[in-house]
């Protein structure tokens, strides 16, 4: 504790019964604090006490100016300020057992900073609850019982937004995940009759009536099939439009009426999904005997639908398996607590996490800095910070003519810098100045319980040493700023 303090001097009951914080107390207990407070002077820009000491003393101002700050990353923020005398801080929670017993709060909560020559009352914060607790019992009970209450509610409520959170999340990822599953088990299914189908004509064209030479030919034109098929997934041959696809098709089917092939309903989309053409048919038919056309054609196109459905069984496949990777970068269940995060896959998981609401007609926009560098953080409690303030975007969006998500990372000097915009309603100066209050809420009843910002501040400020504020015009968007520190926060 810096001070430069002047010898011991004291406040007189009579002095002491000025101030509001004492007026009501009688004789005996006014003589009480004159005799166990002292009076402590400090000059301009005096450090009275520091965040994270151990809170020994309360403290009141006499006169003065004082400013109240909390440490940010590397740098401290005012709070708060004030030249009223009376106002009090330090040990303010010392004569509650139960506020003594909370994680810090046996110690000061910010750092205590002269503005202009003060004077302070001080008291040791052991002998006060001593007689506060002797003096006012039923008060004390009664304020423990009040801060247990508040302590376990929050805890409480938390834990429910959380679970909540987790359930939306649960339900968009089984969303997600029923769609590609769903069309790798009909996709199968098609198979396996497809391949029992090319069995059969296999067994046809290899049964001795069809001559080596033009089963020879057939294997290659099938071979030749499938490379055209492939092109045309890669997108190397000409991309159709869907009347483009119409119209090639019916030159199929008259194509096959005119060569007697039937089942061209069933041919036609095939050829075109594999990018054949008139002229590919054509050549078939110039290489193999017209008595063989049609099982050599239906050979072909059995193989050809095999291919297209194991694409198909791929594509689903590796579906699921990115949504199950963004669920474990989502989660961070097999990663240390604390790491190097890129915050760009936290964003992107959370994106893929949300993936059916964000699709539900909002266009997203992302702008990354793909030279910010990882930023030291705990990844899974990062990812709780984009969840509540993606969801809160898109709720706050839901009525609106144009709906656009824009999410950007950058640099603003030593900080990490990530900007989450809506174009929603946007709120008015008194929501913005308590919006990341405990239980305030502007969703309706049974939609929000009030804690997702106040979860986002604690995991940003207290946990990250970072900061967040909330930028809005009402009718015009909300955006939020969320700055974390690029190197590890100094310890105190």
């Amino acid at each position: 504790m810096t001070t430069t303090e002047q010898p011991m001097e004291r406040l007189t009951p009579a002095e002491l019964s000025r101030f509001f914080l004492f007026e009501k107390l009688n004789a005996e207990q006014l003589s009480w604090m004159s005799e166990h407070g002292e009076v402590v002077r400090y000059p301009a820009g005096a450090t009275v006490f520091d965040a994270d000491e151990p809170a020994t003393c309360f403290y009141m101002l006499v006169e003065g100016h004082q400013a109240m700050l909390r440490r940010v990353g590397d740098h401290e923020v005012e709070v708060s300020r004030s030249e009223r005398p009376g106002v009090y801080t330090g040990a303010t929670w010392a004569w509650l057992a139960s506020a003594t017993e909370a994680s810090r709060q046996s110690q000061y909560a910010a750092s205590l900073r002269t503005l202009a020559p003060s004077t302070f009352f001080r008291i040791p914060a052991d002998e006060l609850a001593q007689a506060l607790s002797e003096w006012f019992p039923m008060a004390i009970h009664l304020l423990d019982g009040l801060f247990t209450g508040l302590r376990t509610s929050d805890a409480v409520v938390g834990q429910r937004e959380r679970l909540t959170a987790l359930g939306r999340l649960t339900a968009g990822l089984t969303h997600e995940l029923n769609n590609p599953a769903s069309a790798a088990v009909r996709a199968t299914a098609t198979l396996r009759e497809r391949v029992a189908a090319m069995r059969g004509k296999l067994k046809h064209l290899a049964s001795g009536k069809v001559d080596p030479d033009t089963l020879v030919k057939l294997t290659g034109l099938q071979e030749d099939a499938i490379e055209q098929s492939a092109k045309a997934k890669s997108g190397k041959t000409k991309h159709l439009t869907p009347m483009q696809a119409n119209d090639l098709e019916d030159e199929f089917s008259d194509w096959c009426e005119d060569h007697g092939v039937s089942s061209a309903w069933q041919l036609a989309p095939v050829w075109v999904a594999a990018g054949l053409d008139l002229e590919w048919l054509e050549g078939l038919s110039d290489s193999i005997p017209k008595t063989h056309l049609e099982a050599g054609l239906k050979w072909i196109t059995y193989a050809l639908e095999s291919e297209q459905l194991m694409a198909e069984i791929e594509d689903a496949t590796d579906r699921i398996a990115t949504l199950i990777n963004a669920a474990k970068q989502y989660s961070q269940m097999d990663r240390a607590e604390h790491q190097q995060v890129d915050v760009h896959e936290g964003l992107n998981s959370t994106l893929i996490m949300l993936g059916g609401k964000v699709r539900a007609g909002i266009k997203l926009e992302k702008t990354y800095d793909k030279s910010l560098p990882a930023i030291p953080a705990y990844p899974a409690e990062l990812n709780q910070v984009w969840t509540n303030l993606i969801d809160n975007a898109i709720h706050a969006m839901n009525d609106r003519p144009e709906r656009k998500l824009s999410i950007t990372t950058g640099s603003a000097g030593d900080f990490a810098l990530v900007t989450i915009s809506d174009t929603g309603p946007g709120m008015s100066p008194e929501i913005q100045r308590r919006i990341f209050e405990p239980f305030f809420t502007t969703k309706p009843i049974g939609e929000g319980t009030g804690l997702g910002l106040d979860i986002v501040w604690r995991i940003v400020v207290n946990r990250h040493g970072g900061d967040i504020k909330v930028i809005s015009v009402p009718g015009e968007g909300t955006t939020f700023e969320v700055r974390l520190p690029l190197t590890a926060p100094r310890s105190s």
